[in-house]
């Protein structure tokens, strides 16, 4: 699998489709010691991990590193690295529980699932979705974590005895960016379970908690848009910053591929 180093980051060179197979083997097969998991880059995280070393850390002990941000994706075709496509974790979900439910059809063996994340509730409207949607698919356990959890050593333990005891092929983390990506950075050689995502709002939207942009702002890479409007407290500054300091990244690496060509 080829690797394109892009902001500080290595992107594994994928689409859709073989994230799904790659995904889907690791739950197929027996658990390993380690914990394997994907994080998916988009602008925010090529801003954060140029200064968060915890970020960088995750990144490097990922096991899969997918670009979300349409903005990732067309910065590495205009720096010549072109990415195939866009293979964003809200899109993943629903496409590995369709090769689930197919595989399900043939094994009689459910890709057995652990939702960690979302508001009190969220997560167990999501499980029945989920049940109702994809019957391949068994939600095994469900948790929403109180704020400020990271920082418990008794909370992290709840979580990492939760999954134990529901031996899940399957977490999905949707605890938000960089909490999410630094959890299970700390955490994978613990937790048991074959592989895991970080998500981010995912859970929510299976559930109907919140809503994705409509398919043309995705597919013009304007997403970005629609969940400022969505969500202006919370996402503003944070999309005005990265909007100041992303361009200032693209020329950094622009520049430096003309000086080494």
């Amino acid at each position: 699998m080829q690797v394109i180093s892009l902001f500080g980051m290595k992107i594994d060179d994928v689409d859709m489709a073989t994230a799904v197979d790659t995904v889907t083997q690791w739950c197929i097969e027996p658990r390993e010691l380690r914990c394997r998991y994907v994080v998916t880059p988009n602008v925010d995280h090529a801003v954060m991990i140029q200064t968060n070393t915890g970020l960088q850390e995750s990144y490097a002990g990922a096991a899969l590193v997918l670009a979300d941000g349409a903005p990732v994706v067309m910065a590495s075709r205009l720096l010549c690295k072109a990415l195939p496509e866009r293979v964003a974790g809200s899109d993943l979900v629903p496409a590995l529980f369709e090769a689930a439910a197919q595989r399900g059809k043939n094994t009689n063996q459910p890709l057995r699932v652990f939702l960690l994340g979302a508001g009190p509730g969220v997560a167990d409207r999501a499980a029945k979705v989920i049940h109702e949607r994809w019957p391949g698919v068994k939600v095994v356990g469900t948790l929403s974590p109180p704020l400020g959890f990271e920082y418990d050593e008794a909370e992290n333990e709840r979580i990492l005895e939760a999954v134990a005891e529901c031996q899940p092929d399957l977490v999905l983390i949707g605890l938000g960016a960089p909490k999410q990506e630094l959890w299970i950075g700390e955490h994978a050689n613990r937790l048991q379970a074959k592989a895991a995502l970080c998500i981010g709002a995912t859970i929510d939207f299976i559930a109907g908690e919140k809503s994705r942009a409509p398919r043309l702002l995705q597919k013009l890479g304007l997403e970005w848009l629609h969940r400022v409007a969505t969500e202006p407290t919370r996402l503003t500054e944070r999309y005005a910053r990265d909007a100041w300091v992303f361009p200032q990244l693209v020329w950094r690496e622009w520049r430096q591929a003309k000086l080494e060509g």
